[in-house]
């Protein structure tokens, strides 16, 4: 089993938010930011650097990766930030990347939506903002047997 607790959009904002979640940090295999925000995870990079995954968005200008895979139980999990693929216009382009990567899984931020839905077969998966907004929210994804079960947290 393996668990991922994944972020996107803090903008450098709410680090209440940040606080509630440092427990999490601490005892989960992989901590995913998928970008603007990405910046403000350099003290979860320097305490966990084996199991930090940081991808930039398109408000991050130097920090973290464009796009990245994680192998983990299975599967093959897509990371990107999801601009390059007008996910704020659908998922089709998203879910078409993911399969040509062989990923049943594509993680993505930027629409500021928590979402979790099935596109062509790939489980695309939107944690929402973490960034000081009406809902903020992230994403515990657990892969374990075979399946993937993800939960969105409203903080």
């Amino acid at each position: 089993m393996k668990t991922f607790v994944i972020l996107s959009d803090s903008h450098g904002r709410n680090k209440r938010c940040f606080q509630k979640l440092l427990p999490l940090f601490a005892e989960n295999d992989y901590i995913v930011h998928l970008g603007d925000g990405s910046a403000d995870m350099r003290e979860v990079l320097s305490a966990y650097p084996e199991k930090t995954y940081l991808c930039r968005g398109n408000c991050d200008f130097s920090f973290g990766e464009e796009e990245f895979v994680i192998e983990a139980e299975g599967f093959s999990v897509l990371c990107c930030h999801g601009h390059r693929y007008g996910v704020k216009s659908g998922l089709s382009r998203l879910a078409a990347h993911a399969r040509e990567r062989d990923c049943e899984i594509a993680l993505y931020g930027h629409t500021h939506r928590a979402k979790i839905e099935t596109v062509d077969g790939v489980l695309c998966i939107n944690p929402g903002a973490l960034g000081d907004y009406a809902a903020p929210s992230y994403c515990y994804l657990v892969l374990h047997n075979g399946k993937a079960t993800p939960t969105i947290v409203t903080l």
